[in-house]
């Protein structure tokens, strides 16, 4: 078998193979999705999420959903997915459009000069750079490396621009400007002395609340576990008490079935048979749960509140959370100099939720931030050295054939069937480092807290950039040089001297374990998103045998899931990486890539607008980062094409190949420089209103009567002419008539007026449009220019509503936002028990007995004579207990 039949067959193999999957998967999913709706369409078939974030649903039938899916519009993948499931999905038809365009123009130049300058190769690798023989030609490289390369640079300015401009817009909205993580920033490393709530106000203008974050809550956490696993054991085992009685119930009707039911349960369930429990597994004693429950938690409830009404005494942690009146007031606290002493009052982070904080993060002191910052590379370090072990085995595998030649007990492996020996050195490889891959991603996270993460969105920003890093090391550099050392192991043995030069003529053959990768992925892992086998499985049999109470089937069908970005994002970008990698060396890769991304793009459409929910809140920082990590496949590229050139003496492509590398670096340190700051903050001018004196959602004007625009003086002596504001009243007007009069309603109860908000004036560059508008052009021209089409203002005008709109979901209770960022033990409060209502009146009895020590109702589910549970909503406040009777109601819904 011919090496060029080998590197041919891996990539036949794994379409055949990963096609049938596809199939398969496809199958399942377009059978599947009308009929199990709770799996395929949950979020526009049932009310799991808000009524303004519902879809339409899609149309039924097999492919007619395929168009208008495709034809959804931005605001509405934004309204869906939010800001980070949007630039996610941009991300994937990104790179999908620019390798479709990239390969119009060179297939027909490099497909030509490889093809016909024979080297002896043949399959795949007569298309690739390993097939030429003379160094001139490999001008055709270096010119197709720099379009290909210096024209992805340019996209990335532009999507960098673009989503400065979105997210500018969306933070400054009314939507995002009202919450109170918008208004509030983290201060850590804070002096003793700042360490109060009165002398920490001092600092700043503007400050409407500080939280001192507080410790010595161990012991109140410890009881508040205890409560609340006693809760849950109670409420399991009231669940396991009735369904024992009805069963019991049932058997006396069949006997008589004119019989009375009582409904004191006691009647049909013995002492023996009530539910125990142990403290001690095996050897522990066994305690009567209901009894047990129902003498200790009100004495743990006591405990609990008693420490919690001490919890202001605890030593404070050195991490302060500072509300302020206004987003704009809070951006400027944020980016100050604060303290006079190096690494005080710092860092300082502001959009973190009450619910995203790592508690445990809130006590370093600023040397224990540095030993856990190294440490926590270490560990990185240190794991991707041990990881490189496993992966580089797979690489070797990947190219068995080559290995066989080194080690002869392996001969037997050339009997297999060519089938099944396609199967060994192209599936086989990449099912074993996908899966081998699938165990980092909770490791890393416990990393990341441990290096000192503040906020679990802090978690994922740390989690993609070591996961890009496992991604790209292990899965494609470990993987390729694993992959070329094995297939030139023999012939290095024989001749070090020519290591280089069979090193690098080998390399590009490794492009076709990396075409199966990316086959694996586009199909494969494309098709398996749309079939959810596994969450169906989960749903079905999981939930079939272990949900046994009505909180548990309530949750199950409620509880959508949701992406991890610091994870997801990291998979794809390295696949971009490997791609851009091997565009100019293996052009075909493009083809493939153009594809699979395409099968992915369509898969995570689907899934993120009509299955899974919005993740937590990452106000799309991944984004920015997976653009700049791309680049990495960028440089790759350009090396290896400078390595290849070296090998081959093309002198006059080394010196045009150094000119790229040095320009692609240039432009590099140009966008960091350009847009570092701007995708950490709100710029000013996106929050203040234009008149310089209103109030606008991102801005509260406390200066209101310290200055006026009439005290604007004359600079002395350095004045030219006299100031003259830009504000002026023919601008006010003429912005007048080009904004809307709408008012909104913002959470603050403070009515917002688009007048009062801050527009860009735009003084167009372009002659066919009037003042104040952006003129309607060509594609071509909008894409070159995205200072104008990707603008602030012509970016906001596109905003779906609702960010123009309060979020309904949005907490504005007084008393909640006064302890929003208080420990949550602080606030922790004793759960609720949830029985079904039974036909015979046991619950009610239960009801009766309970609820005096624990909140408990049985309304909103029901369980009938032969222990089916039913529910119809979710688990009730104390307050709705026999508001309805579930038995006349003929909407209660099955699990």
């Amino acid at each position: 078998m011919s090496e060029g039949g080998v590197s041919t067959q891996q990539v036949l193999t794994s379409l055949i193979a990963n096609g049938v999957i596809f199939g398969a998967f496809l199958s399942v999913f377009l059978l599947l999705r009308l009929k199990l709706k709770r799996n395929y369409e949950p979020k526009s078939t049932y009310d799991l999420i808000s009524d303004e974030k519902k879809p339409e649903p899609l149309p039924p039938g097999l492919w007619q959903w395929f168009l208008p899916l495709l034809k959804k519009s931005d605001n509405f993948l934004i309204q869906q997915a939010g800001l980070d499931g949007y630039f996610f999905l941009r991300y994937l038809f990104l790179i999908c459009a620019y390798c479709s365009i990239s390969a119009l123009y060179i297939f027909p130049i490099l497909f030509a000069v490889n093809a016909t300058n024979e080297n002896g190769q043949n399959g795949l690798d007569v298309l690739g750079f390993q097939n030429v023989n003379r160094p001139g030609r490999y001008y055709a490289h270096v010119f197709c490396g720099w379009v290909f390369f210096w024209m992805f640079m340019f996209v990335v300015y532009r999507e960098l621009y673009f989503y400065n401009s979105l997210r500018q817009a969306v933070l400054s909205s009314p939507r995002y400007a009202s919450k109170i993580s918008s208004k509030t920033v983290l201060f850590q490393t804070v002096p003793q002395q700042y360490l109060s709530e009165s002398e920490f106000s001092k600092l700043f203008d503007g400050v409407k609340r500080v939280w001192i974050a507080r410790g010595g809550h161990h012991e109140l956490e410890k009881k508040i576990a205890q409560r609340d696993d006693l809760v849950n054991k109670l409420e399991n085992a009231l669940n396991s008490y009735i369904k024992k009685a009805i069963k019991q119930v049932g058997k006396l009707k069949k006997k008589n079935p004119e019989i009375s039911i009582s409904s004191d349960i006691t009647q049909y369930v013995p002492e023996k048979d009530r539910p125990t429990h142990k403290k001690k597994p095996i050897i522990g004693q066994k305690y009567d749960t209901i009894k047990y429950a129902t003498e200790n938690i009100p004495l743990l409830n006591r405990e609990i509140e008693t420490m919690q009404a001490d919890s202001i005494n605890a030593d404070p942690f050195n991490s302060v959370f500072v509300e302020f009146e206004s987003q704009y007031q809070a951006q400027v606290a944020s980016q100050v100099a604060t303290y006079h002493v190096p690494l005080a009052l710092a860092p300082a982070y502001i959009g973190i939720e009450p619910d995203q904080v790592v508690w445990l993060n809130m006590r370093m002191f600023w040397w224990e931030r540095i030993a856990r910052n190294l440490g926590g590379i270490a560990i990185i370090i240190a794991l991707l050295c041990f990881w490189s072990i496993p992966v580089a085995f797979i690489g070797m595998i990947s190219n068995v054939n080559y290995l066989i030649d080194q080690l002869h007990w392996l001969e037997f492996l050339r009997k297999l069937p060519e089938d099944l020996f396609g199967l060994l050195t192209s599936l086989a490889p990449t099912v074993a480092l996908a899966w081998l891959m699938s165990f980092l991603p909770t490791f890393i996270r416990m990393v990341a807290k441990f290096y000192g993460c503040a906020s679990l969105q802090l978690v994922e920003y740390f989690a993609q950039q070591s996961y890009f890093g496992f991604q790209v090391i292990q899965v494609f550099l470990i993987t390729t040089l694993s992959s070329s050392v094995t297939s030139t192991a023999v012939q290095i043995a024989q001749t070090p001297t020519n290591a280089m030069g069979l090193l690098a003529g080998n390399l590009p053959k490794s492009s076709n374990f990396f075409i199966s990768y990316i086959i694996l992925t586009g199909m494969s892992i494309s098709s398996g998103t749309l079939a959810q086998i596994i969450p169906v499985f989960f749903y079905y049999v999981f939930g079939y045998l272990f949900d046994n109470t009505p909180r548990k089937k309530y949750s199950r069908f409620t509880d959508l899931d949701a992406p991890s970005w610091g994870t997801t994002f990291p998979v794809y970008t390295n696949l971009a990486v490997i791609i851009f990698a091997y565009s100019v060396i293996s052009p075909i890769i493009l083809l493939f890539g153009a594809a699979g991304f395409f099968l992915l793009y369509v898969a995570y459409l689907y899934t993120l607008m009509y299955v899974q929910k919005e993740a937590p809140d990452l106000r799309g920082i991944c984004y920015p980062r997976a653009l700049f990590q791309t680049l990495v496949g960028v440089y790759l590229g350009q090396v290896c094409l400078l390595g290849l050139f070296s090998v081959g003496k093309g002198w006059g492509p080394i010196v045009l190949q150094v000119v790229g590398i040095i320009v692609t670096v240039l432009l590099h340190l140009k966008l960091n420089d350009a847009f570092d700051s701007l995708m950490h903050y709100v710029p000013v001018d996106t929050m203040k209103p234009l008149d310089g004196k209103s109030d606008t959602p991102s801005f509260k004007n406390i200066y209101r009567e310290e200055s006026s625009e009439d005290e604007i003086k004359e600079l002395p002596r350095f004045s030219i002419r006299k100031y003259e504001p830009r504000n002026s009243m023919a601008q006010t007007d003429k912005m007048s008539s080009l904004i809307s009069d709408r008012t909104i309603e913002i959470a603050s109860n403070t009515k917002y007026n688009e007048k009062s908000e801050n527009h860009i004036t735009w003084v167009p560059l372009l002659a066919d449009g009037p003042s104040g508008t952006i003129p309607h052009a060509p594609f071509y021209k909008r894409f070159f220019l995205p200072h104008i089409y990707y603008s602030y203002k012509a970016v906001k005008a596109k905003l779906p509503e609702i960010y123009g709109l309060a979020d309904p979901d949005l907490n504005t209770s007084e008393e909640d936002l006064a302890s929003a960022y208080n420990y949550p033990a602080i606030n922790a409060k004793c759960p609720s028990v949830w029985i079904p209502r039974d036909p015979y009146g046991f619950s009610l009895h239960q009801v009766d007995e309970l609820n005096t020590v624990v909140d408990i109702s049985d309304v909103n589910a029901t369980i009938d004579g032969n222990g089916n549970i039913w529910w119809k909503a979710g688990p009730p406040s104390a307050e709705s207990i026999y508001d309805d009777d579930p038995f006349s109601d003929e909407n209660v819904t099955p699990l």
